[in-house]
């Protein structure tokens, strides 16, 4: 059996599991949220992702309640900030302002109960506001004590390159799956030049792989393009051919895909959104599936990288006025 701690990145000498537990939909159920918490720790699990619009602010109170009865040192929490939402739960916009950076943080660290967080990171860069500013202001605060690595979230090799002038970058978060494999040209290569660990969500595509009912899951996806939704169909026929792969291993699918991006690089964390106790006991089994070369070519003949373009993230005008269209 291998543990969840096996080196995959390490940011201030704090080891990172392979495996980090993402809690962005804990907040329709609280009470399972902290049992899964506490779950995934019990098996290795020291990696927490949230963010302060996760349940407006609800996802970092689970981890509050979590943490009464554990360490605060043997948990990693990285925390997003700068994502606006609406009073019924609708993303508008991104304030990633320089200005407000401290403001952000100081509500988080009342919902955490805690005096520091492990990693802070805009949830996106205003194209409107250099990288350096931003990141520049969250630099302040790790001066000050209250945070002690700093990341960034899905941008390009360029714009990477450029935070990490102002402060080292520990981890760069972004989606990264067997179907979605956009970040291998440029982000990707950087990210590993500078010494930068990748946080790969949406590593199951939402739920789309290996969930239950996809193509119920998938016609309630609204906001999707119709490029976008042609995409997924397209990945997702090829779905039964790689069940067939997982059922030859004794693994559900949904494990083969999170040890997919577990074999693509030491360097990478899978994040896994898993709600209930019985769905991160599933996850887990996944850091102890052994994927070969020749699986790997395999599942790369099903899906070919040049392929491997699905995401359902909602389109957005950053361009434009900083904000979600």
């Amino acid at each position: 059996m291998k543990n969840l701690k096996d080196v995959s990145t390490q940011t201030n000498g704090f080891i990172l599991s392979r495996i980090g537990l993402g809690t962005m939909r804990m907040a329709a159920d609280p009470r399972a949220g902290v049992e899964t918490i506490h779950t995934a720790q019990d098996a290795g699990v020291n990696f927490l992702n949230t963010a302060d619009f996760y349940g407006h602010g609800v996802s970092e109170m689970i981890i509050r309640e979590a943490l009464k009865t554990r360490r605060r040192e043997d948990v990693f929490i990285s925390v997003k900030f700068g994502g606006m939402l609406s009073p019924d739960g609708r993303f508008y916009g991104i304030d990633s302002r320089p200005e407000h950076v401290q403001n952000y943080l100081a509500y988080t660290l009342k919902r955490l109960g805690t005096d520091y967080v492990d990693l802070y990171q805009p949830a996106r860069i205003d194209p409107h506001i250099p990288v350096e500013d931003t990141i520049g202001a969250v630099a302040d605060m790790v001066k000050a004590g209250y945070v002690k690595s700093i990341g960034i979230s899905e941008v390009d090799g360029t714009t990477l390159r450029r935070a990490n002038t102002v402060h080292p970058i520990s981890l760069v978060e972004v989606r990264y799956s067997l179907m979605d494999r956009h970040i291998e040209d440029d982000l990707l290569p950087t990210a590993r030049e500078l010494g930068v660990g990748i946080v790969a969500f949406n590593v199951l595509l939402g739920g789309l792989v290996g969930g239950s009912a996809p193509a119920q899951k998938l016609s309630a996806m609204n906001h999707l393009t119709s490029t976008a939704r042609a995409s997924i169909n397209n990945n997702l026929s090829a779905s039964a051919a790689l069940e067939d792969m997982a059922r030859e291993k004794g693994i559900s699918l949904a494990q083969l895909a999170i040890a997919w991006v577990l074999a693509q690089g030491e360097d990478i964390i899978a994040l896994v959104g898993s709600r209930t106790v019985a769905q991160i006991n599933d996850s887990l089994k996944a850091i102890n599936v052994n994927i070969t070369k020749n699986d790997l070519e395999r599942m790369e003949q099903l899906i070919p990288k040049a392929q491997a373009n699905s995401s359902f993230m909602l389109e957005m005008n950053l361009d434009k006025n900083g904000l979600f269209m």
